[in-house]
């Protein structure tokens, strides 16, 4: 069996049952969609973004997520605000599944930055009238600041180096 093509024509729509697919919490069903869309459309930028966006939606914080997947699709995106605002989301959602999963609370620290670092990047780029960017970065520093304390910065004298394997 193989695989049948969408017609040019339909992309439009598909791309709107990508976005229904999402709201409805089915994000395998939008990423077979976004799938479809790109064998007929490989620059298409808005199933590029859905498909990343669709994998970020997959994230439970086990190491079989796909973050560079998700990276590369977004890395891939025409506009630079895009791109960087996208980066961010990657890490900004991939700090949250694995703190969902029960990472320790501060490994994730540098994630978070990370996700931050892209948020005020794209920021400084943004489109006029459009916060998603300082919206972004602020629930990050709320998901830090309703943790902070020893939860996220470890003291270093916590590490006994002669725990470790032999260098």
């Amino acid at each position: 069996m193989e695989l049948k093509p969408i017609s040019q024509g339909g992309i439009a729509e598909a791309i709107s049952k990508v976005e229904v697919y999402r709201y409805l919490n089915e994000p395998g069903e939008a990423e077979s969609i976004c799938r479809d869309i790109l064998a007929v459309d490989a620059g298409n930028q808005a199933a590029l973004r859905l498909l990343g966006l669709a994998i970020t939606d997959q994230f439970d914080g086990s190491p079989a997520d796909r973050y560079a997947e998700a990276e590369s699709l977004f890395r891939s995106l025409a506009n630079e605000y895009e791109r960087i605002y996208h980066c961010g989301i990657v890490h900004e959602r991939k700090a949250k599944a694995q703190l969902k999963a029960g990472r320790l609370t501060h490994t994730l620290l540098p994630i978070f930055e990370e996700a931050m670092r892209c948020f005020e990047d794209a920021e400084k780029i943004r489109p006029a009238n459009n916060d998603d960017a300082i919206l972004r970065w602020n629930r990050c520093l709320r998901l830090l600041q309703s943790r902070m304390g020893s939860e996220w910065r470890k003291d270093m004298e916590e590490f006994d180096a002669s725990e470790g394997p032999p260098v």
